[in-house]
């Protein structure tokens, strides 16, 4: 069944007024009328009495339908599932009734000012189960941005929705199938059919219908039809079986027994909450040159690194991300490829924070002021990109926070600060926090902290290993932060136990790293995509990057160019969030001996970088293709539509995104199919299935579809034949035709 549109539903209308005292008299009179209509049509039927709504007074009671196991369901009632403004998302319930009668079920979408804003006629996809389900969407979709002239318009629509599961008996679908084997076996006709005439009138005057004068009309008509004896009983049949009347009951069904449940609440998110791509750079690296007279590097700062912000919006990325931009210490200072002794053109990790200049609330004076970092926010906000600020809760043994608050760090037996440890490793240069001595106070330094900065234009936070914090502590730190900001976000870099990555989504977390980089194989690709894009996204909106400062793969080690590619059409295909380290485009990908992480990595020196190199691997053009894909197509923007497709070769990952027309603002359907060589070294070929119903896609011809990377047009159908190799194609991006 396809959307329901009332035509005096709230979800048309784009004014309130209050009503004059003459149209409260017209439609006093007109309500009169009606009830007078339907006191006289359920007079005059002899038959069943239509169900009633039952009044639920208690959480408790069952009206006269049953709605339960609604999904997705809220943690105890208190964390709502979150969805982005503009996502479409689906809900689901069982709805059944007693012995043999039919059902209907309805979602009602309701704003945070209780308006109601959709209201949409689920679908029954498991009759054995009595599961029904229905596809939402919160507002429309937007890229405006919180400095935007026009964002106070999205703000409105902001915070939490509910979606009611309304249950009614379906007498008209009952009646219809008795009828029509009553007909065929002549088995008490006249009775069906003066029943189903009696239908029909009633439905015509029933107002929850929302019915138009021509199709009210049309009903009564038909009934008269039908009453008439003179006619055959299939002539009187065909006059409520038909289209026309199958439409109706599609769009603006006869309702019996309405019982509605409990509101479920949806958190809506501001954009980019979860539809977004991130783009990393380190601004010391950025106009960084070696000196040859004094033979060293000199680094780069605020105002070289606005070329970074350049690039990353060529690129179509949406949020630069900038590692920590607070003075570095120097006590046990780590040198190159995280070596204990410094030398003595060494930065220093940017993660060992803090100075005798300064700690979390000061510029690194190599970097620039605070002046300087605000014309570069200002410089990023022209090009349309948010600034991202990584915040990781440690010190260096010389921030200020070790001399001014002593009792927020271990103390050894010898009296000694104890370093970050993670047996065997162990980081010298950083303490990490205490928060068992003053966490209040804890939170209210870093919410000061974090208010300096959004004052100077960040709009989201990078937090690094929050899982390594109290989650409580989180949560009173972004509530009180979000409370004063609500646009701001929060990207958790947590690699941890599912239910730490869980209630980090409870808390405010809006989006998280995961464990893309290490899911490699098509078996645990199409596992991982249906966990990223399943039910758990109503909380954690996993963001893919295929390599960051602290990750690289063997799989992007060993796949050279074509590996790169393959990961980035995964990530930026695969969930609606993704993110890119640069560099990624100059192919670096040498390992540390034995670890999972670069040579000579970024974290520890400055690197020197020739951008021109770039264009002869086309990694920085395909990632600008994919990200222009991303706009343009409205599939992928959601957590909640994507299907794994079957295919015959083990090294070829396939998957689908579907959007109907109803919900991608468009008003035509959007589906995207990917298809993956995942052998950087090797040409595959296989087959891919696809049950063209799920996709609502036609199963009578081939349809035409457009690979958005090549412009190439193919048909497909039900099996499809492809062929991938690393040296011309590692993946087509396929887009349904028309």
């Amino acid at each position: 069944m396809g959307t329901m549109t009332a035509n005096n539903s709230a979800s048309t209308r784009t004014t309130e007024k209050k009503p004059t005292t003459a149209g409260r008299t017209r439609r006093s009179a007109k309500a009169s009328s009606a009830a007078a209509s339907r006191a006289t049509a359920k007079k005059a039927m002899p038959g069943e009495a239509p169900a009633p709504s039952i009044p639920v007074t208690s959480p408790e009671q069952f009206g006269r339908i049953v709605v339960m196991d609604i999904t997705p369901s809220a943690e105890q009632g208190v964390f709502p599932a979150r969805v982005e403004l503009g996502e479409p998302f689906e809900v689901t319930a069982q709805v059944f009734i007693e012995g043999r009668t039919k059902v209907g079920a309805t979602a009602v979408l309701r704003n945070p000012r209780g308006r109601e804003m959709q209201r949409v006629a689920m679908t029954c996809v498991n009759p054995g189960l009595d599961r029904w389900t229905a596809t939402l969407k919160a507002g429309e979709h937007s890229d405006l941005k919180p400095w935007d002239e026009d964002y106070p318009a999205v703000r409105r629509q902001l915070g939490e929705w509910t979606v009611t599961i309304e249950g009614w008996e379906d007498t008209y679908a009952s009646w219809l199938h008795d009828a029509r084997i009553k007909v065929q076996v002549g088995d008490d006709v006249e009775n069906a059919l003066t029943s189903g005439a009696e239908l029909l009138s009633r439905w015509a005057h029933t107002e929850d219908a929302h019915l138009s004068a021509r199709d009210r009309k049309h009903l009564e008509q038909a009934a008269e039809r039908m009453s008439d004896r003179e006619r055959p009983a299939e002539a009187r049949l065909a006059e409520a079986d038909n289209p026309r009347i199958e439409a109706l009951h599609g769009t603006h069904p006869l309702r019996d027994g309405i019982a509605p449940s409990r509101p479920r609440t949806f958190k809506v998110e501001r954009p980019k909450s979860s539809f977004a791509a991130w783009y990393q750079f380190f601004p010391r690296s950025e106009g960084a040159y070696y000196d040859e007279e004094h033979g060293r590097i000199v680094q780069g700062n605020f105002r070289t690194a606005m070329t970074g912000l350049e690039r990353a919006a060529e690129e179509g990325f949406d949020i630069v991300y900038l590692p920590p931009i607070f003075p570095i210490g120097v006590t046990n200072r780590k040198g190159r490829n995280n070596s204990l002794v410094a030398g003595p053109n060494d930065p220093g990790s940017p993660f060992g924070i803090g100075s005798e200049l300064g700690g979390h609330d000061t510029v690194d004076p190599l970097l620039g002021t605070m002046d300087d970092f605000k014309a570069f926010v200002a410089r990023a906000h022209e090009l349309g990109l948010e600034i991202a600020l990584d915040f990781a809760l440690q010190c260096s043994p010389d921030h200020p926070w070790v001399r001014q608050h002593p009792n927020w760090f271990r103390t050894k037996p010898d009296g000694t600060i104890a370093f970050a440890e993670n047996p065997p490793k162990k980081y010298q240069d950083i303490y990490p926090i205490d928060f068992n001595a003053d966490m209040p106070g804890i939170e209210r330094e870093v919410e000061r902290v974090m208010n300096l900065w959004i004052d100077a234009g960040v709009t989201i936070f990078r937090v690094d290993n929050p899982h390594t914090k109290p989650v409580r502590f989180w949560q009173d730190v972004i509530a009180a932060v979000t409370r004063k900001h609500p646009e701001v976000l929060f990207l958790a870099e947590a690699f941890t136990r599912p239910g730490m990555m869980r209630a980090l989504s409870y808390v405010g977390f809006t989006q998280s790293h995961c464990y893309f980089p290490w899911r490699n194989t098509k078996e645990e690709l199409a596992e991982y995509l249906g966990e990223t894009n399943g039910d758990g996204a109503y909380y954690q909106h996993n963001t893919f990057w295929p390599t960051t400062p602290d990750i690289l793969t063997a799989y992007v080690r060993d796949n050279g160019i074509a590996g790169h590619a393959v990961r980035a059409v995964l990530a930026a295909m695969g969930s609606p969030s993704w993110g890119i380290y640069n560099g990624y485009e100059l192919i670096e990908n040498r390992q540390r001996p034995g670890f999972e992480e670069q040579i000579d990595n970024e974290k520890y020196e400055i690197k020197v970088r020739d951008w021109k190199e770039a264009d002869k691997y086309g990694i920085a053009e395909l990632l600008g293709a994919l990200n222009e894909i991303r706009r343009r197509h409205p599939a992928t923007r959601s957590y909640h539509n994507l299907t794994v497709l079957p295919t015959s070769d083990p090294s070829i990952l396939a998957f689908a995104r579907h959007t109907p027309a109803e919900l991608t603002g468009t008003g035509q359907a959007d589906t995207l199919i990917v298809v993956v060589n995942l052998d950087g070294h090797n040409a595959h070929q296989s087959t891919v299935h696809i049950e063209l119903p799920e996709l609502g896609l036609p199963t009578d011809r081939p349809v035409t579809v457009r690979d958005e990377l090549t412009g190439r047009e193919f048909q497909w159908g039900w099996d499809n034949f492809v062929s991938l190799a690393p040296w011309a194609d590692v993946a087509h991006i396929l887009s349904v035709q028309g």
